[in-house]
């Protein structure tokens, strides 16, 4: 499969299936998950970023016990809107999973997500290295939640 839009991606999915979201960072990659009626989005864990081969089979694993349909990866752009270099690699990773996973993939915009989850977690007292340990998964939620709003509408 290729890229599609969100729009295309909805009229790909079947009901009743998840949807997967990712943060694909350069050392960690945060998924999240919807539920199968695709209203909220829950984070699910940090994968490592190493061997593409080796994540790409960790993420279908997860795609087939947990019956996941499509998958939304944040593309982080830069504030002005154009593509700079983490937005290159996470469009080229997104190309990537959908040509190896044969799954229906969109890129959703993630400018300052990131930023925000940082930020509820400095505003809920996290240590720093709990900070560390959850902020891609949870910045992975957001991207899948702003996703799932968007298409409840």
């Amino acid at each position: 499969m290729t890229l599609m839009t969100l729009d295309a991606l909805k009229a790909e999915l079947p009901p009743g299936r998840r949807l997967l979201g990712i943060d694909p960072g350069s050392k960690t990659v945060g998924v999240a998950l919807s539920d199968p009626l695709r209203l909220v989005a829950n984070p699910r864990e940090n994968l490592k970023r190493g061997k593409f081969t080796d994540l790409a089979a960790r993420l279908e694993a997860l795609m087939i016990a947990e019956e996941v349909a499509g998958i939304i990866v944040g593309l982080p752009l830069n504030m002005d809107g154009s593509v700079g270099p983490s937005a290159q690699s996470a469009k080229q990773f997104a190309e990537n999973l959908a040509a190896r996973l044969k799954t229906p993939v969109a890129l959703w915009d993630e400018r300052l997500s990131t930023a925000a989850v940082e930020r509820t977690l400095i505003e809920a007292d996290l240590s720093r290295r709990r900070r560390a340990e959850v902020v891609d998964k949870l910045a992975a939620t957001y991207i899948l939640q702003g996703a799932l709003d968007y298409l409840a509408r």
